[in-house]
C-alpha cells in the first residue's frame, strides 16, 4: 500500500509564528523538520493516519537543512512554491496528498493538481 504524502511549505509554516525564527532560519527549519518525524509516524488529524511520507520544502537560508529518517528535505533552487508544485505533480499520483501552507496562490496551484491543503497550525502549534 502506498503511503499518503504530506508536503510542508517550511517558510510559510515557520513564518506563521513570530517566535524569532528570522534570527536563525536554518535552526527554525531544523526544529520543524524534527517535529515532523512524529507526524510521519502517527499521522495527522484531518488528513490521514500514519505512517506518512513527509517532504519538507526549504529555501533561502534554510536550504542546507538535511533529510532525516522520516522526513525528506527538498531544497528549492529557486521558488519554494514551484518546488512544492513539482513534488505534488511528480509524487502524488494515486495516493492521498496534502500540502501544508497558508499561501493563497500556492493553495490554488496544488488543489488544481488534486492535493488537499491544510493550514500551518496543523503541524506547527505555537507554544
Amino acid at each position: 500500500m502506498t503511503r499518503p504524502l504530506l508536503v510542508v511549505d517550511a517558510a510559510n509554516v515557520i513564518g506563521s509564528v513570530p517566535d524569532g525564527w528570522w534570527r536563525d532560519r536554518a535552526g527554525a527549519a531544523t526544529r520543524l523538520r524534527n517535529s515532523l518525524v512524529g507526524v510521519g509516524e502517527h499521522g495527522l488529524d484531518g488528513f490521514a493516519p500514519g505512517p506518512l511520507d513527509i517532504v519538507l520544502v526549504v529555501e533561502g537560508k534554510a536550504r542546507h537543512v538535511q533529510s532525516v529518517p522520516g522526513v525528506r528535505v527538498v531544497s528549492a533552487t529557486a521558488s519554494g512554491d514551484d518546488a512544492i508544485v513539482d513534488v505534488v505533480r511528480n509524487e502524488a499520483e494515486n495516493r492521498p496528498c496534502a500540502v501544508v501552507t497558508a499561501d493563497r496562490e500556492l493553495r490554488r496551484r496544488v488543489t488544481d493538481l488534486g492535493a488537499t491543503v491544510l493550514g500551518p497550525r496543523s503541524v506547527h502549534r505555537p507554544s
